[in-house]
């Protein structure tokens, strides 16, 4: 029966929830005294048998907890046939106990979304020459395999045979296609976007970098116990004590209805309701701004942070590269760009997409003579015109005139984190675009909002260049920048931070981001990003709206101070009470009852103000 009982917990609040609403509803419409009475009395019932099963559970392991006090309260209500307060009091307490299940269900799930993004199959080169399907785990250190376009990368390993471009977003978080040829390095759970490769396994199962990455998920979840409340750390003294002046005031007194009134007095409900309330007040104020805070843990964490880390693709920045800004260098450049347009519509290469939506729709020529050239660009003919078009490399190996000028505004947009796209016409440099990924709009702004707020530290990991990283962060103002970082990286510098008694959060999107998400003290997550590090962070900011995050960082801090008014509030009136019954003549029953209820819509009071908190500008 105790395991039915606790294992229906959840809808055993909610019934209770709607006993009281009904009970309520009658009082006051109907007036149906004895039926609403009977709703109270049913409700009383029903929401003390799990507190109460739990109060038993921890008295024999000899630990006094705050379900034992709500227990002996509501126990006492009845005794003094005061149902109104028996019933919300354990309403109150289930449901702030359903909260705190809930969130706790939703992060165990993150383990197994990442094992499922695990790649789960390979082809394998046998002894006749043939390529056969085995399942990944039989995969062997120096085994030869086939990667095909759209495929996972199976394994850790070295490219023997091929060539192709390859999305490495869930290692290093980077949206850009990396180009693989013979002795490039590739990761397990990449995705060859277009090729097709043979490579060396050099890494298998646990060992490869995706397995780390699930590891330190693992780890560092473990690592993240449930601190224990504070109201709970109260009662550990506050239970016995009330319990054992009750008691010797009966001793002394031999009047049981004094004893009881000074179990009641001393019933937590107001330090019961207070801090839910608080919580599910600013949990709502959250969600109605699009940030989702799971739970108490993280408001109490987030509103003492003094280091913020974030990824740079998907958080920073919006994610998808973009042409930053574009040179011509004579009259023909329009026709050029057609030419540019025409080429880059035949190319697989990742940049070609964003030169084709910076040039639009045009009347596109007919392009013959291709030619790639590795890691330098591509020469064509169009419209008996020969064009080559690329880097700087592939100009210089063609002998084309880079002008000073050209030279100049190479080295500018490169300083600012560009990719460059030169196009040379019948040998003429005609135009030079720089391609970078686009900083989010106003995340100057709010990252200066957020040093206001008192974040000491704001520190970007990348897995990009450092160049790259480096003009970013003088271009945001950060504290400090790293790039060419893996996701083991990322976790190290995290736990290095934590370990150097910073309070941390880490802001990232991606798979590569979840063991930093799980080890900081406060993981936030942008909505837009993967399921998983939506599920392994601590809080989401739904639609990866970045303008959000200060008023996260408000609200928590706003929250906390909340929780600790309602505390003072609802543990002063206790004592006061507690005092009164004692050591005055003036208090009785009514107006203990009476102060008691006060203290309740109080706090209520008090918490409902977080709904309508908004950040200060």
């Amino acid at each position: 029966m105790q395991r039915f009982i606790l294992k229906h917990k959840n809808q055993i609040a909610w019934l209770t929830g709607v006993l009281i609403a009904l009970a309520f509803i009658i009082h006051w419409t109907l007036k149906w005294e004895q039926v609403s009475m009977g709703l109270l009395v049913i409700s009383s019932i029903l929401g003390v048998l799990p507190i109460a099963i739990q109060a038993y559970q921890a008295l024999r392991f000899k630990v006094i907890s705050i379900d034992l006090l709500v227990t002996i309260a509501v126990t006492g209500a009845f005794l003094i046939k005061n149902f109104e307060e028996s019933a919300i009091v354990t309403f109150l307490f289930l449901f702030g106990a359903y909260l705190e299940q809930r969130t706790l269900n939703k992060t165990r799930s993150a383990i197994k979304a990442l094992t499922e993004m695990a790649p789960e199959s390979a082809l394998r080169l046998n002894e006749a020459g043939d390529f056969e399907a085995i399942d990944v785990d039989d995969v062997d250190v120096g085994d030869t395999l086939l990667v095909k376009t759209g495929a996972k990368v199976p394994v850790d390993g070295i490219v023997i045979v091929g060539e192709g471009s390859i999305n490495e977003a869930s290692i290093t978080g980077e949206s850009i296609p990396v180009a693989k040829e013979n002795g490039s390095f590739v990761y397990a759970g990449t995705i060859l976007d277009n090729g097709t490769l043979q490579i060396e396994a050099s890494r298998v199962g646990e060992d490869t970098t995706f397995g780390k990455i699930i590891e330190l998920v693992e780890e560092a979840q473990d690592s993240k116990s449930e601190a224990e409340r504070f109201i709970d750390r109260f009662a550990k003294y506050y239970t016995p004590a009330v319990l054992v002046i009750a008691f010797v005031v009966w001793l002394i007194t031999k009047d049981v209805e004094l004893a009881i009134t000074m179990l009641v007095l001393g019933c937590p409900g107001a330090l019961v309701i207070g801090v839910p309330v608080s919580h599910v007040a600013g949990i709502g104020n959250g969600a109605s701004h699009g940030i989702l805070l799971k739970g108490s843990e993280v408001i109490r964490d987030f509103s003492r942070l003094d280091t913020m880390i974030f990824d740079k693709t998907g958080t920073l920045t919006i994610g998808n590269p973009s042409v930053s800004k574009t040179i011509t260098y004579n009259q023909n450049s329009e026709a050029a760009l057609v030419y540019l347009a025409s080429i880059e519509r035949e190319s697989d290469h990742p940049l070609a997409k964003a030169i084709l939506n910076e040039i639009g729709e045009v009347d596109y020529q007919e392009v013959n003579n291709t030619q790639v050239i590795k890691g330098g660009g591509i020469i064509a003919t169009v419209n008996q015109h020969e064009l080559v078009v690329g880097n700087v490399a592939i100009m210089e190996n063609q002998n084309i005139h880079l002008p000073d000028q050209v030279l100049k505004d190479v080295a500018a947009l490169q300083q600012q984190g560009n990719s460059i796209v030169l196009t040379a016409v019948d040998q003429k440099i005609t135009i030079l675009m720089g391609i970078r990924d686009q900083i989010r709009p106003n995340v100057k702004k709010d990252l200066q909002t957020l040093k206001k707020q008192g974040v000491k530290n704001l520190v970007m990991l990348s897995g990009d260049n450092q160049g790259t990283v480096d003009a970013i962060s003088q271009e945001l103002g950060l504290t400090q920048a790293y790039g060419n970082m893996l996701p083991e990286d990322k976790a190290e510098f995290v736990r290095k931070s934590i370990e150097a008694g910073e309070v941390v959060a880490f802001v990232g999107d991606g798979v590569n981001d979840s063991p930093s998400l799980a080890l900081a003290q406060i993981g936030i997550a942008m909505g837009g990003g993967t399921d998983v590090a939506i599920e392994t962070s601590d809080v989401v900011l739904m639609n990866s709206d970045f303008n959000r995050l200060p008023h996260a960082l408000g609200l928590v801090k706003a929250t906390t101070h909340n929780m600790m008014q309602n505390i003072v509030v609802a543990v002063g009136v206790v004592f006061v009470l507690l005092a009164s019954v004692l050591f005055s003549e003036w208090m009785n029953m009514s107006i203990g009852m009476l102060v008691h209820e006060g203290s309740i819509l109080a706090v209520i009071l008090n918490g409902m103000r977080l709904i309508r908190y908004r950040l200060k500008t």
